[in-house]
């Protein structure tokens, strides 16, 4: 008997010690089967890299699609990174009007750290009592009504200029027997980085052939390619210190350069100060920021120069390559619908006339120019995955449990061909804003180009004007036609990831001069 029970325990003990293991298994899948039934729905990631291939070169649109299996909000992992996409205008507001503490700060790159970058960018920095400050400044010093108002003159002279430069240009390639083609967007960035140096630091910094501000630029370019390169030690952080990819090395290198040159025009600044006896009376911001001396309330005394210097440099970022690349888009839409192109040239020659120049103050007065620039805002927003968010706490969204530390990438392209909202989503159709009170300061959910809530991008105001300016001064001045070898790139809307979402190849067309009244432009 008492070898029967040993043989039974034998035979039921020995199946126990193999099934164990299993049932813990079991539980365990079960466990975080219901916590992440709590998630977002998205795609199965691999082991250790998560969903790292399931985005390409153009993220925004491989989001975009992902949206049509999984819904408006989806959950991935980057390696060991969160992150929640927002897709939908619904989505949108619940996170801007209900969330926006919680989601509030950012998430910051490896490379952006370069050089201690993140540490002194208003876009990049903490949200906290130095980003308050920053803030503050630009929207009382920079980008007040007034002061914008008082500057108009400068940014009309920036756009005349650019006008010059296009037409002199056009007539060189003639003159050595070309088409007098020219290449639009390297103009457009000529003419937006000359605005933000007058504003900053009160001098014009490019011209076609300038030595210096050539290098400026050429520093740029490369700190804007090497901040978007998709780097590995973003998504699996104990690869940070070995910088695999070299990219945190090459953007130390030319965030150096940048800093260096834009440390120069603040030295020569603050020399000037103590050598002078009188105090300026029209600043520039670069005046403001090295005049702040504490308000009495939270954060620090002054502003150091070295973030003097990073807050200027960044101001040169935003302002120039959303405003350049927006005002592209704006040409290759109306290039490609002759329509469209055709009405808001009859609406400026009706308003405004040829023989004067278009001014910042017709702008109320041409309903359907505004139109058209929504609606390249809709289809082509400068950066369509705005800047990632990361929050600060655990939290309830939308009935899903999202963890600290999750980023929040919202995808503004998505959201501006949501076809719940749009009617006909990927067709350019001004019209569609003519009599509507649809607007993008971040209240109109479907329409987010700039973003919303407290970290809503601070410069739109002021790049709204010069877009509409510049866009409509392109239109009075030229006639623009596209050789029929360039037709097909005309009509390729490719799209080449950047700081901003530019056209993957440049926009080139012959300008005809469409008149006389502006000869001295």
């Amino acid at each position: 008997m008492e070898s029967w029970y040993s043989f039974t325990w034998l035979r039921v003990s020995v199946p126990l010690t193999f099934l164990l293991p299993l049932l813990v298994v079991v539980v365990w899948t079960k466990v975080r089967n219901s916590a992440t039934k709590r998630r977002p729905p998205g795609p199965t990631g691999w082991p250790v890299i998560g969903n790292i291939f399931d985005l390409g070169a153009t993220p925004h649109q491989d989001l975009y699609k992902l949206r049509f299996k999984y819904g408006p909000v989806i959950w991935l992992k980057f390696g060991s990174v969160n992150t929640m996409v927002i897709q939908s205008p619904k989505a949108a507001a619940e996170l801007f009007k209900n969330h926006d503490s919680t989601f509030c700060d950012r998430k910051v790159t490896e490379v952006m750290r370069s050089c201690s970058y993140n540490q002194g960018s208003l876009a990049l920095s903490k949200y906290g009592p130095y980003w308050r400050i920053i803030r503050r400044l630009c929207s009382s010093e920079l980008l007040v009504s007034k002061r914008v108002n008082s500057t108009a003159a400068l940014r009309e002279k920036c756009v005349q200029n650019m006008t010059r430069w296009i037409e002199d240009d056009s007539k060189a390639s003639r003159a050595s027997g070309g088409s007098g083609e020219v290449q639009i967007s390297r103009f457009l960035l000529l003419m937006s980085f000359n605005v933000v140096g007058n504003l900053m630091l009160s001098r014009d910094l490019l011209e076609p052939h300038s030595d210096k501000g050539r290098e400026f630029l050429d520093a740029m370019e490369m700190v804007m390619e090497f901040s978007v390169k998709p780097n590995v030690a973003d998504f699996l952080p104990f690869l940070k210190w070995m910088d695999p990819m070299g990219i945190k090395r090459n953007m130390e290198h030319h965030m150096g350069r940048a800093l260096k040159i834009v440390a120069e025009f603040v030295t020569e600044r603050v020399q000037q100060k103590k050598h002078s006896g009188t105090e300026k009376v029209n600043k520039d911001f670069l005046d403001v920021l090295l005049e702040y001396d504490g308000d009495g309330k939270e954060g620090p005394h002054n502003i150091s120069e070295r973030n003097v210097t990073i807050i200027i440099l960044e101001m040169f970022f935003a302002g120039s390559e959303t405003t350049s690349s927006t005002i592209e888009w704006a040409m290759v839409e109306l290039l490609c619908n002759p329509d469209s192109m055709r009405k808001v040239k009859e609406e400026i020659n009706s308003i405004i006339g040829l023989d004067r120049k278009v001014e910042e103050k017709n702008m109320d007065e041409l309903p359907y120019l505004q139109a058209v620039v929504k609606e390249t805002l809709r289809l082509h927003p400068p950066v369509p995955l705005l800047v990632p968010r990361d929050a600060t706490e655990d939290s309830n969204y939308m009935g899903y449990e999202i963890p600290k530390n999750t980023q929040v990438l919202v995808n503004a392209w998505a959201i501006g061909r949501d076809a719940e909202s749009w009617d006909d989503p990927l067709s350019f159709k001004p019209e569609r804003f003519l009599g509507k009170n649809i607007e993008y300061y971040g209240q109109h959910f479907e329409l987010i180009p700039f973003g919303s809530g407290r970290r809503i991008c601070v410069g739109f105001a002021l790049g709204e004007r010069v877009v509409h300016l510049a866009l409509a001064t392109l239109i009075q001045s030229f006639d623009w036609e596209v050789s029929n070898a360039r037709s097909p790139e005309i009509a390729d809307m490719t799209e080449r990831m950047g700081i901003t979402l530019r056209k993957l190849v440049p926009l080139k067309a012959i300008p005809t001069k469409r008149n006389s009244a502006q000869g001295n432009i």
